[in-house]
């Protein structure tokens, strides 16, 4: 790398015989002298790779507004795609990245046929503590983990849209220590994780009846949501007290409302006037074209039960903190082997 640096370096220096009086000091020294100057400052010069390795990961993180952080983060790259590095380390990313084609896939899944909205069910992590004599909260805890792999594979993977169904409205009907360690787990994790959305490029998006959580809670993902408004690598929608025939219900009384103003007549109502009121009306991509349901568990438990008309589904027995790479490369292949026919 630094031998590259040194030629174009090399290439860009006049000719010995030139000399500009506009110029510093530097580049009107004798050819040689500047070569030799040269030289000494690249042998000081580490690459990012080394850099980021002898610094500690603290002493990376960005201190800045969240505003400017995103804009100085957009600013570092190119074709605003951080570098895949940074995205799985959740760093700043190094300016050479050049875009998702620079990312090499894995083998056997070919770039034309990765799903561009991949939903999932987080399911199994209260199995996955009790199995391991752990607290309910442990398991939490791992899921969360499992969701920052999950994130970063998007990134790294080019998929577009990723929802999860981190809250359900049926939840509210477990034990309220259980319900008040996932309320503040989620607190916790979101603040924890909005730098690295915005360094990675992630945009969030809250669906479901926000209203019911704790007015600190509400207020930190208005937060969140504006502050990764315009990033654009991935979308991440995080459904929280979602119920999926609430989400069409509440559709369709959006409508009933319109007609009943005279906006729009009954006859105009069709499934494009609903699509536009549901949760997912924030991405571009409100069908995803693969749902993934973790712990062996053969049901969409009331989820996008609209937007799962035409989705592929991939059950896999693997509990939630569990779910990796291997699995999510192993849910693709099977994704891309299928023929995908929107009908019977």
């Amino acid at each position: 790398m630094d031998q590259l640096k040194l030629i174009k370096l090399q290439k860009s220096v006049p000719p010995s015989n030139f000399r500009n009086p506009k110029l510093p000091p530097f580049q009107n020294q004798p050819r040689r002298q500047r070569m030799a100057s040269l030289q000494l400052r690249l042998s000081f010069t580490p690459s990012p790779l080394k850099l980021r390795q002898q610094v500690p990961r603290r002493s990376l993180d960005l201190k800045l507004p969240p505003r400017a952080l995103s804009s100085a983060i957009k600013a570092a790259t190119v074709n605003g795609h951080p570098g895949e590095d940074a995205l799985l380390k959740g760093t700043t990313a190094p300016a050479q990245f050049s875009g998702e084609d620079s990312v090499a896939l894995p083998a056997g899944l070919r770039r034309e046929s990765i799903p561009r909205h991949v939903a999932v069910i987080m399911d199994g992590n209260r199995r996955w503590a009790r199995m391991r004599g752990f607290p309910v909260g442990s398991g939490y805890e791992a899921g969360v983990r499992a969701l920052r792999r999950m994130v970063e594979l998007c990134c790294k993977l080019g998929i577009k849209v990723l929802t999860v169904f981190a809250f359900s409205s049926d939840n509210w009907f477990r034990p309220k220590v259980e319900v008040d360690v996932l309320m503040a787990l989620f607190d916790r994790g979101l603040r924890e994780e909005l730098q690295y959305l915005v360094s990675a490029d992630v945009r969030i998006s809250i669906m479901g009846d926000s209203s019911k959580l704790f007015n600190s809670l509400q207020a930190l993902l208005a937060n969140a949501m504006e502050t990764t408004q315009n990033n654009s690598r991935l979308h991440l929608i995080v459904a929280v007290n979602y119920s999926g025939r609430s989400d069409v219900v509440q559709a369709c009384q959006k409508l009933a409302v319109e007609v009943k103003d005279g906006l729009i007549e009954p006859e105009d109502i069709n499934e494009f006037l609903v699509e536009r009121e549901l949760g997912t009306n924030c991405t571009d991509f409100p069908h995803p074209d693969l749902l993934i349901r973790t712990s062996g568990e053969l049901r969409v438990s009331n989820f996008l039960l609209w937007q799962l008309a035409h989705t592929e589904l991939y059950f896999t027995d693997s509990l939630w903190p569990d779910f990796g790479e291997d699995e999510f490369l192993q849910a693709l292949s099977s994704f891309q082997e299928r023929q995908r026919r929107y009908g019977c």
